[in-house]
């Protein structure tokens, strides 16, 4: 098979690759090109979901504040050059008892950093926000800069621009080889073979299919999706319903407005097994776990039909410390971004940016 060459090759065009194909598409005179197994965006990859939480009032402490400050200016960035509506900025609610830990290091973080937020009181959440229900002790921290991203709209404007710069899109069209050699890396698929400078791998849970040696640094961990359809669909909108996190004893969940206008997303994720290999994952609540999680619901929302409306079921590659891998091989001509363990949507932008960085050979501004 005839080598074609190329610049740079991006493999997977979801939650990093789309990113990282949009930023180097800016760069003049670089040829690009994107390769996806499955088509121009899906349902199969971690993305998937219809919403996002963005928050820059994180439990994970400051470490992520610089990442998802950079993030904001691009998530705003791609809506100004798509024409598209991908971020909600609407706030993000915490809601949890007075001294929980998590948002104990939330307050922290924001005051740290001096983000935008305010702190509620249980008299202020019951006041104004009565989509919730409010235990006594309870208090919030709505996140100003939260809100919710839209992932699907979010990863079609990146590519739709990478597009519209000059890179080369390449769906349904599964990686089977990387070789480094001298000269470059070749990327082999079933229709062709590439001969590139450098090479992103960007294929979330697939990635030690195609770098075995992250095989024992990543577990894949299932992420369940559910959405209620509540009395008052109104209530929920954007414009009267922030983004949230619960905690209420062992119980968790997240969730976003409605967007599709009669239905809010609100989760929690059973206690599924890690997994190594997607094809371990499982596709689907069982009837007993949506059952268990709309009694749930209801315990923290009382206006819902506790029977979900939707639900699916996704995957994510978890590294221990929950910290991304952003790697380069020795050679430097072969980039990995992965592991974003359920919570780096919201700073996608940052990681393609590095990434692009990385593949042209520039240093990290970061």
């Amino acid at each position: 098979m005839e080598l074609q060459h190329t610049d740079v090759i991006v493999i997977g065009a979801g939650t990093v690759g789309s990113m990282a194909l949009w930023q180097l598409s800016k760069r003049p005179g670089l040829r690009v090109v994107g390769i996806e197994q499955y088509g121009r965006v899906h349902a199969h990859g971690s993305y998937a979901g219809e919403s996002r939480v963005f928050r820059t009032a994180v439990h994970e402490g400051g470490t992520y504040v610089d990442m998802i400050r950079r993030s904001r200016e691009l998530w705003h960035e791609l809506e100004r050059e798509s024409g598209r509506s991908i971020y909600a900025e609407v706030g993000c609610l915490s809601i949890a008892p007075e001294g929980f830990p998590d948002l104990e290091t939330a307050i922290g973080t924001v005051r740290q950093f001096d983000l935008p937020h305010r702190l509620l009181s249980t008299e202020e959440l019951r006041a104004e926000y009565p989509q919730h229900r409010i235990a006594d002790g309870d208090v919030g921290l709505l996140d100003a800069h939260g809100g919710g991203l839209r992932p699907e709209v979010a990863v079609m404007s990146a590519l739709d621009l990478a597009e519209a710069n000059g890179a080369e899109l390449h769906v349904n069209t599964p990686v089977l080889e990387i070789e480094e050699r001298s000269g470059g890396v070749v990327v082999r698929t079933p229709q062709q073979a590439w001969l590139a400078r450098s090479v992103v791998v960007a294929s979330g849970s697939w990635s030690t299919r195609l770098s075995p040696a992250l095989h024992d640094l990543l577990r894949l961990q299932v992420l369940g999706l559910t959405w209620f359809m509540p009395k008052h669909p109104e209530r929920y909108a954007p414009a009267n319903f922030p983004a949230f996190l619960r905690d209420a004893g062992p119980i968790h969940f997240f969730g976003a407005p409605s967007f599709d206008g009669y239905s809010f997303k609100a989760c929690t994720n059973p206690e599924w097994p890690v997994a190594r290999d997607v094809d371990q994952v499982p596709t689907s609540h069982t009837r007993a776990e949506l059952i268990k999680i709309g009694q749930r619901a209801a315990e923290l929302f009382p206006e819902i039909n506790p029977e979900p409306v939707r639900q699916s079921v996704h995957h994510c590659a978890y590294t221990p410390d929950r910290l991304p891998v952003v790697d380069r091989s020795p050679s430097g001509r072969v980039v990995t971004v992965t592991g974003l363990s359920g919570h780096g949507f919201k700073f996608s932008p940052q990681l393609g940016e590095w990434a692009a960085q990385l593949a042209a050979g520039d240093d990290l501004d970061a």
